[in-house]
C-alpha cells in the first residue's frame, strides 16, 4: 500500500474511520507517514493532531481506544479507510460517533441482539429477558419448542397476523438461545456463507 503523502503540502491525507462490526463511520482524522506507521506498530488508531501539532492515539486520554483492524487505500492513493474496533465512545462530546448517530448496524435483528446483550447483564428484575437467562438453558431451549409449535399450528391456520407474532416470539427467543450459547447472528451468517460457497 503506497499512501501519496506528498499530494498535500502538509503531508496529510484524510482517514475515514468505520466500526468494522456495524459498518458506521464513526470519525474522520488525519495521518502523516509517522502516524500511520505507529497505528500499524500499536495496533491502535494513531492521527496527526492539526490543533496539537503532534501525533495522538484515539482514546489515550478516555481510555477508549480504536483497535486496528484493515486499512484501505482508496482509487487516488490519497484516502484511506480505516476499519477499526470500537470500544467505547468515539466523540468528543460522548457521543457514539461524531456525527451523533447511534452505533448499531442498520439491520434491526443485530440492533434486537444488542439490545437481549444490554438486558442480560442489566440489573433491571423485571425484564423478562434478564429472567430467562437467570432461568438457564434449559428453560430457554423449552421457550424455543414453545415457540416453534405455536409457529407451526398458525401455519397451518389462515390468520396471517398470528402467523406473523408466532414467527416473531420464535426469532425473538431464538436469538436469546443464540447468546446463551454464547454465539452471535454474524456466526450463523457466516456458516450459511460457508455453505453457500461450497454448493
Amino acid at each position: 500500500m503506497k499512501v501519496d503523502f506528498k499530494k498535500y503540502s502538509d503531508g496529510l491525507v484524510p482517514a475515514i474511520v468505520q466500526d468494522y462490526k456495524t459498518q458506521k463511520v464513526v470519525m474522520l482524522g488525519f495521518m502523516n507517514e509517522e502516524s500511520l506507521k505507529k497505528t500499524e506498530e500499536l495496533g491502535k488508531l494513531t492521527f496527526f493532531s492539526r490543533s496539537r501539532k503532534r501525533l495522538w492515539t484515539k482514546g489515550e486520554e478516555s481510555g477508549h481506544f480504536l483497535l486496528l483492524r484493515q486499512i484501505l487505500i482508496d482509487c487516488d492513493n490519497d484516502t484511506l479507510l480505516i476499519k477499526a474496533e470500537v470500544t467505547g465512545p468515539v466523540c468528543h462530546t460522548g457521543a457514539d460517533t461524531c456525527w451523533s448517530e447511534k452505533n448499531h448496524r442498520e439491520d434491526f435483528l443485530f440492533y434486537l441482539e444488542e439490545i437481549i446483550a444490554l438486558r442480560r447483564s442489566g440489573n433491571d428484575e423485571k425484564s423478562y429477558v434478564r429472567d430467562l437467562f437467570q432461568k438457564g438453558l434449559n428453560k430457554i431451549a423449552q421457550k424455543i419448542g414453545e415457540e416453534a409449535t405455536e409457529l407451526i399450528i398458525e401455519a397451518k391456520d389462515v390468520n396471517r397476523q398470528l402467523f406473523l407474532n408466532e414467527a416473531a416470539d420464535l426469532m425473538f427467543h431464538y436469538l436469546i438461545l443464540l447468546q446463551a450459547k454464547d454465539c452471535r447472528l454474524d456466526d450463523v451468517i457466516n456458516t450459511l456463507k460457508e455453505r453457500h460457497q461450497h454448493k
